[in-house]
């Protein structure tokens, strides 16, 4: 199987996976996500109760392991063909990086209403262009460092 197959094979399924458990946040309390809106508009919300907190990691938790677990199954399967680390991290850091192409596509572009703070509708931060250009261009850097870990890991351990 080719590096773009193993991608697909396993980008898709994490992109669905992770999307779900994005939107199961924000159907449960958007507030949940509260760290990742605009700073405009965390700063006109009252902050995370801590039982909001603790909400957050029961979702967290299975998220964590899902972000971690696509790549690394993606890495083994291109490591059974007996591929090299570069073929193995690509496959590991495109696996989770199309998840991240689908996140950015649904929640900056669209923006679904259930998302949006009770409050805060209409407000600039959510229409911050610039803002969600850079979260692209920063985009790559968790997957990168994800890719990386885990095929160091699969290749030296």
């Amino acid at each position: 199987m080719s590096t773009f197959s193993t991608i697909l094979v396993y980008g898709i399924p994490a992109s669905l996976l992770l999307s779900v458990v994005i939107a199961g946040m924000g159907l449960t309390n958007p507030r949940l996500l509260l760290r990742s809106y605009p700073k405009n508009v965390q700063a006109v919300v009252r902050p995370m109760s801590e039982r909001e907190m603790r909400q957050t990691l029961s979702w967290v938790i299975p998220f964590w392991f899902l972000l971690g677990g696509f790549p690394a199954a993606a890495a083994l399967a291109v490591k059974a063909s007996n591929q090299d680390f570069l073929f193995i991290f690509l496959s590991a850091f495109g696996s989770i990086f199309l998840f991240h192409l689908v996140d950015w596509l649904i929640l900056y572009t669209t923006m679904p209403t259930f998302v949006v703070l009770a409050g805060t509708e209409g407000m600039a931060g959510y229409k911050n262009y610039a803002m969600h250009f850079k979260g692209v261009l920063i985009g790559p850097v968790l997957p990168g460092i994800i890719g990386l870990i885990v095929a160091g890991i699969v290749v030296f351990v």
